[in-house]
C-alpha cells in the first residue's frame, strides 16, 4: 500500500514501538495520531513529530475507546491506517500462589486481545469509507513459544495472533483494506526492561521492517529473530484447512 499521504492512528504511541513507527510515518509525510494514557509523555512525544496530534485515552477501558473511536471519526475521518500497539505485559511466576495470576492475566488478556479487538471494530466502518486502509496489529515472538516468565502475556499474544488471521480471512476479498501482523522479537524499550530488553533490538529497526513491509503488501511482518520461526511456522499452518 501507500506509505505517504496517509492519516495513521497509533495506540501506546508515546514511548517505545509505537513512537518509533510515529517517527517513521511521520518523517514520511503521513498524518500522526498517537494516543497514550499520559498526557504528559504524549505532550513530549508530540515534540519529536512533525504532523501529528494526540488523543490522550486508556483503550483498555471501553468508555475511553467509544471517546477515541468517535473523535477519530469527527475529527479525522481521512482515516485509513490504525496500529494496535499498546499492549500489558507482567513477570507472573504461576508457582506462587499469591502472585496474582490470574488478576494479571485478566489485564493482559484486556489490553492485548479484547480491547484490539472491540476498538477494531469500532473503527471499521470508518477505515472502509477508504480507498486504501490498513490494520496493523502488533503480537510478538512470544505467540509461537510462552516461557516461564511471561506465561500469561504469552497467551494474550497468542489469542491476538489467532484473532488477525481470521480477520485477514474475513477481508481476504475486500481489495481496499489490509490486515498486517507485525511480530518483534526482544525489543530496547522501557516497557521490556523488566524482561532485559536492553539485550535487544532497537525499536527504530521494528519501525522500518514494517515500513517496507507495508510498501511490499507483505502482510506477515516476522522482525530479527522471530524471521527463524516464522520461516518454519507459518508455512505449515497456512496450508491447514480448517
Amino acid at each position: 500500500m501507500k506509505t505517504t499521504g496517509n492519516t495513521v492512528f497509533i495506540s501506546g504511541g508515546s514511548a517505545g514501538i509505537g513512537l518509533a513507527i510515529a517517527k517513521k510515518m511521520s518523517a514520511s509525510g503521513n498524518m500522526i495520531i498517537i494516543n497514550g494514557r499520559s498526557e504528559e509523555r504524549l505532550r513530549k512525544a508530540l515534540k519529536e513529530l512533525n504532523n501529528a496530534v494526540a488523543i490522550q485515552g486508556d483503550l483498555s477501558v471501553k468508555a475511553d475507546r467509544l471517546k477515541i473511536a468517535e473523535e477519530l471519526k469527527t475529527k479525522h475521518p481521512k482515516l485509513n491506517i490504525i496500529i494496535n500497539n499498546a499492549g500489558a505485559a507482567f513477570m507472573n511466576d504461576l508457582s506462587d500462589v499469591n502472585n496474582k495470576s490470574a488478576e494479571k492475566a485478566f489485564e493482559e488478556i484486556n489490553t492485548n486481545y479484547i480491547s484490539v479487538i472491540d476498538f477494531t471494530a469500532l473503527t471499521l466502518p470508518l477505515l472502509l469509507q477508504q480507498e486504501d486502509a490498513a490494520i496493523v496489529n502488533v503480537s510478538s515472538i512470544a505467540v509461537f513459544r510462552s516461557n516461564k516468565y511471561l506465561p500469561t502475556y504469552s497467551a494474550s499474544k497468542a489469542a491476538l495472533h489467532s484473532y488477525t488471521q481470521g480477520l485477514r480471512d474475513t477481508f481476504s476479498e475486500n481489495k481496499k483494506l489490509k490486515v498486517y501482523e507485525l511480530y518483534p522479537p526482544l525489543v530496547n524499550t522501557e516497557f521490556s526492561a523488566e524482561i532485559g530488553g536492553a539485550n535487544g533490538i532497537p525499536a527504530s529497526q521494528v519501525a522500518d521492517e514494517l515500513f517496507v513491509a507495508l510498501e511490499r503488501n507483505q502482510f506477515e511482518v516476522p522482525v530479527g529473530d522471530t524471521r527463524k520461526i516464522h520461516e518454519l511456522v507459518v508455512p505449515i499452518t497456512e496450508n491447514v484447512t480448517l
